[in-house]
C-alpha cells in the first residue's frame, strides 16, 4: 500500500536556499513559489549522491537514457509513448517556449494564450516581441473552459502559435480530450502551431483524466510540440532540465535550427535526476498526491469553517489553489494587503490576468500544519 509523502517540518523548511524561502523575511509564511515542501524522492536523491561521490560534475551532452525513462513513465501513466527520437533536452520549460518561438515565427507574429494563465507565459511572449493575443476562458463561477468559437476566430485572424497550459494553472481544470481534438482540428485548419506547456501533467489525481496533446489525434501530432519536466511533479526546478517532444518529422526537422547551447545551458544533475523520477519514483509521486489531495479537501474545510465567504473550486490537478477573495474587501491588491497585515505571502490574481485582482493563488504543496496556519493568519486580519 502506497504510504502519503509528508512535508518537512517548518524549522527545517526555513533552512532551503530557494526563492520561495529566501525571498521574504523569517516572520513571512511564503506560500506563492510554486515549489514543494516535501523531501526528494529517495531514488532521486541516490542518483544526486552518486554523481557527487564520484565527482561527475561535467557538462551535459547526449543522454538517452532520459528519453527512455520519460517515453516509459507516459505509456504508464497515460498509455501514451512518445518516440525517443522526437525528444530533446532544453534548459527548462521557459527557456524552451521561448527558443521554439524564436525559431518559428518572427518579431511582430500573434501568439495566443488563455487568461487567467501562468504568470510567465504572458513574459515569454513579450520577450520574443510577438503580439500577444489574449483569449480568455470561458468563465462561469469558478468552471471554467477553453472559448472554442473565440479561440477559433482568432486563428482566422492569423494566430501563428498558441501556448496551451495543459493542465491549467493556476484555476485548476484539466482539458477533456474531446476539447484538445477541436484544438488540433483547429490548429491544422488554420495553420497554427501548439505549444503545449504539460508540466503539470503528471500531478493529476486521475491519471485517466489528462491527456498529453500529442496523444489525442493525427492533427494534434501534425501541430503540436510538448514541452514539459519533472521539475513541478517531483520538485526539480533548480536542476534545470526539461523536454521538447514532437510527433511530426516536419516540426522535428523546423526546430532543428535552435541553438545547440539549448542542450548545453542544461543541466547534468538535473538529466540524472529526472531519469531517476520517470524511471524509479512512481511510488514517491503516489505518496504526494495522496497528501496533495488531502490538502485540496483540508482548505475546502477551512474555507467552510472560518471564512465561508472565500470562493474556492477544488482543483483537479497540482497544488495550487486559486481563490476568489472579492468578498474580503481588501482593497484592489487582496494579496499585498493579507502579506501586510498577516505575513502570509501569495501570489496576486492580477499576475495571471487583468480582470482577475481579486483572486490570489495559495500554494498547498506543503503540511497540514502550514496551511492551518496560513488561515489562523487570515482570519485575524478579518
Amino acid at each position: 500500500m502506497t504510504k502519503p509523502v509528508r512535508a518537512l517540518e517548518l524549522d527545517e523548511l526555513r533552512k532551503r536556499k530557494s526563492s520561495k524561502w529566501r525571498q521574504y523575511p523569517s516572520d513571512v509564511l511564503p506560500l506563492p513559489v510554486a515549489e514543494m515542501d516535501f523531501p526528494i524522492a529517495p531514488a532521486v536523491k541516490a542518483s544526486l549522491q552518486d554523481m557527487l561521490d564520484r565527482s561527475d560534475t561535467g557538462y551535459l551532452g547526449a543522454f538517452p537514457e532520459l528519453f527512455e525513462a520519460f517515453s516509459k513513465f507516459s505509456k504508464r501513466q497515460w498509455n501514451w509513448q512518445p518516440d525517443t527520437t522526437q525528444i530533446r533536452i532544453a534548459t527548462d520549460v521557459g527557456v524552451g517556449i521561448v527558443e521554439v518561438m524564436r525559431t518559428l515565427i518572427k518579431a511582430g507574429d500573434k501568439v495566443m494564450l488563455n487568461s487567467p494563465v501562468y504568470e510567465n507565459i504572458w513574459k515569454w511572449i513579450s520577450e520574443v516581441k510577438a503580439t500577444l493575443v489574449n483569449v480568455p476562458l470561458a468563465e462561469n463561477e469558478l468552471n471554467y473552459k477553453l472559448d472554442l468559437d473565440a479561440i477559433e476566430r482568432e486563428y482566422a485572424n492569423g494566430i501563428k502559435l498558441h501556448i496551451l497550459c495543459n493542465p491549467h494553472n493556476p484555476v485548476g481544470i484539466i482539458y477533456t480530450r474531446s476539447e484538445l481534438e477541436k484544438i488540433a482540428t483547429l490548429a491544422k485548419m488554420y495553420g497554427v502551431i501548439i505549444l503545449s506547456d504539460e508540466i503539470h501533467g503528471p500531478l493529476t489525481y486521475n491519471k485517466k483524466q489528462f491527456y498529453p496533446f500529442l496523444s489525442v489525434s493525427d492533427d494534434a501530432k501534425e501541430v503540436g510540440i510538448i514541452i514539459t519536466s519533472a521539475s513541478k511533479s517531483f520538485n526539480l526546478a533548480g536542476l534545470k532540465c526539461a523536454l521538447i517532444i514532437t510527433e511530426s518529422a516536419m516540426l522535428k526537422e523546423k526546430i532543428n535550427s535552435m541553438p545547440p547551447a539549448l542542450t548545453w545551458r542544461a543541466s547534468l544533475f538535473g538529466a540524472v535526476a529526472s531519469t531517476a523520477a520517470y524511471s524509479e519514483s512512481d511510488e514517491w509521486l503516489d505518496g504526494v498526491l495522496i497528501t496533495l489531495n488531502e490538502n485540496r479537501n483540508l482548505i475546502k474545510k477551512l474555507i467552510d469553517s472560518k471564512i465561508p465567504t472565500i470562493k474556492y473550486r477544488i482543483p483537479d490537478f497540482g497544488y495550487l489553489a486559486w481563490l476568489d477573495v472579492s468578498s474580503l474587501g481588501l482593497g484592489s491588491d487582496p494579496a499585498g494587503q493579507i502579506l501586510q497585515r498577516s505575513k502570509l505571502a501569495l501570489n496576486a490574481g492580477i499576475l495571471y490576468g487583468p480582470k482577475h485582482s481579486n483572486f490570489v493563488r495559495f500554494n498547498f504543496g506543503t503540511s497540514e500544519e502550514i496551511i492551518n496556519q496560513a488561515f489562523d493568519r487570515l482570519v485575524k486580519i478579518l
